[in-house]
């Protein structure tokens, strides 16, 4: 029985880097290229027109960036996961890519060793950070903290993006207990945001 292959679009208006992410896309049986763009504009009309499983942009492109492409893929096709590839490393453009909908974010220079495990998280609901950046924004995060099993698997549950119900039902805990223990994790490891419980997670191992 032939196996259910993951659909993949790609949008980059490099050629070499197009080309190299479709030589590893091709190398997985589970994963098939079904279009790809070289503008943003071209590319939303891919997905509008396709609805691929993932879509790998650029975030920088002709026609429209990616962060607004990757707005209204998320409005239009919620059920279509979006990895980000840039070659900007600073913090202010995970934040950006997290808070349009993207649940991946890669760097050109890595891409050829994260792509893959990237989309795997992404088609298993997780969500993806270059350790290369997660890694440089955790440093001392943790310090010494320890975080209790609790606290723990409250915050390691919303780095994977499940609902505070969900996460209660899975601990086996009230919703409030949730709310607790997740707002001890975040106390004691200092992190705010969203993006930064992400690279913490990332740089855990717990979404890779």
């Amino acid at each position: 029985m032939a196996v259910k292959r993951a659909s993949i679009v790609l949008a980059d208006d490099h050629p070499f880097i197009l080309l190299a992410l479709k030589q590893l896309i091709a190398a997985e049986a589970d994963l098939e290229l079904v279009g790809e763009a070289v503008t943003g504009i071209d590319a939303l009309s891919l997905v509008r027109s396709i609805t691929p499983d993932i879509a790998v942009i650029d975030v920088a492109m002709p026609g429209m960036s990616g962060i607004l492409l990757t707005r209204k893929i998320r409005e239009e096709r919620p059920t279509v996961k979006v990895l980000i590839l840039t070659a900007h490393e600073d913090e202010g453009h995970v934040k950006q890519a997290l808070s349009a909908g993207a649940c991946g974010f890669l760097l050109k220079r890595s891409a050829t060793t994260t792509l893959i495990p990237a989309v795997r998280a992404a088609l298993a609901g997780g969500t993806f950070i270059d350790p290369l950046l997660a890694g440089r924004s955790a440093q001392g995060a943790a310090g010494a903290v320890e975080l209790s099993p609790r606290e723990r698997e409250a915050l390691r549950l919303t780095a994977l993006g499940y609902a505070t119900k969900e996460i209660a039902k899975s601990m086996g805990i009230g919703g409030k207990s949730v709310e607790t223990y997740r707002g001890r994790a975040l106390e004691k490891l200092g992190l705010k945001s969203r993006a930064e419980i992400v690279k913490f997670a990332v740089s855990e191992g717990w979404l890779t």
